[in-house]
């Protein structure tokens, strides 16, 4: 709260009205009554600190493949389920695909040295392994990252990937000068922790456009009380403030190995031994990017045998009123073809 703060004085200074809205609106935030979330799904596996929950889908065939969602280890992976009415995973059930979710869980007291190469050898494939049969995965954000890693180390059907960062260098250079300033900032301290918490990465995301971050708590001041806007808004930045803390390993690799050397884009990053290269994979890909996406803009993204690009930002691929048509059928569609 001190840091968001801090943001809203500093770019409210010439625009008192602005101030009084947002401060209105963040107060009412804190305040709302929240509706109650969806169903919890089944655990169906675990390897450490980290969940497959099943969604019990009516796979229909048993040949089909079942399909795997993998969230950023960056803020709850509920956002692919986030309310009733805006779950990707339960719009893919209804839609007869057996769907899963990875819960990464928050890391251990062991696990300051696991990275992201770790997460998705030691963490991701042994959940795989559950599994009766090669999974369809679909990865957000940085878990579209550790897909395109798990699918060269491991057998899969097919993989889809929704605003991942693979080419950082496409990366505005501004961003990834900001992002290498709060880096080497914040490094000692969490080196000495073990661990980077929330707050650190979420005030880099503020950073990155933090006029619109007070602008969206001063519009929530206007809306109307359990309106779908309002439930939504509340629904999504009680995501986006949450999280469990980064391993410092991993932030260590994402910072200095992909951010700073681009170690994904040029094809030198490995997963068990083997050199991860997206198209070379021997399944079905897809890529899906936003070009008003301001954390991972769209030429940061994977070029996959199917790239396709929205104009719905970061989250809004995922669950804005227009995710139904723009994303969630087309990525179903996609699923059935690869044998999902």
């Amino acid at each position: 709260m001190p840091l968001f703060l801090d943001m809203l004085w500093r770019e409210t200074r010439d625009d008192p009205d602005l101030r009084r809205r947002a401060f209105i609106g963040l107060r009412r935030y804190q305040e709302a009554t929240r509706p109650a979330p969806p169903p919890a799904p089944a655990i169906f596996a675990a390897a450490g600190q980290a969940r497959l929950l099943h969604f019990a889908g009516d796979a229909g065939d048993a040949g089909r493949a079942p399909v795997v969602c993998i969230p950023s280890l960056i803020n709850p992976p509920r956002v692919l389920d986030l309310s009733r009415e805006r779950s990707l995973l339960r719009h893919l059930t209804a839609n007869g695909h057996d769907a899963y979710l990875v819960d990464w869980g928050s890391p251990g007291a062991d696990d300051s040295g696991l990275d992201l190469s770790a997460h998705v050898t030691e963490r991701l494939i042994p959940l795989l392994d559950a599994l009766s049969r090669p999974p369809i995965l679909v990865g957000y954000c940085l878990g579209g990252t550790l897909a395109l890693g798990c699918a060269a180390a491991a057998s899969a059907r097919g993989v889809a990937t929704i605003a991942a960062p693979w080419h950082f260098d496409g990366f505005p250079a501004a961003d990834r000068d900001q992002i290498a300033a709060l880096w080497r900032n914040a490094k000692p301290t969490c080196e000495r922790l073990g661990y980077v918490p929330m707050e650190i990465l979420q005030s880099g995301f503020w950073a990155l456009d933090p006029r619109r971050t007070v602008a969206k708590y001063a519009a929530f001041a206007d809306m109307a009380e359990g309106s779908p806007q309002h439930d939504a808004f509340l629904a999504v930045e009680d995501w986006a403030n949450e999280g469990a803390p980064l391993t410092f390993a991993a932030a260590r690799q994402l910072f200095d190995d992909f951010y700073a050397r681009d170690m994904t884009g040029a094809g030198r990053w490995q997963v068990g031994g083997v050199a991860v290269n997206p198209a070379a994979l021997p399944c079905p890909t897809l890529s899906v990017r936003s070009s008003t996406d301001r954390i991972v803009p769209a030429e940061a993204s994977p070029k996959l045998a199917d790239t396709r690009t929205l104009a719905l930002g970061h989250v809004g691929m995922i669950v804005s009123g227009r995710a139904r048509d723009a994303l969630w059928r087309p990525l179903s569609d996609f699923l059935s073809r690869a044998g999902g």
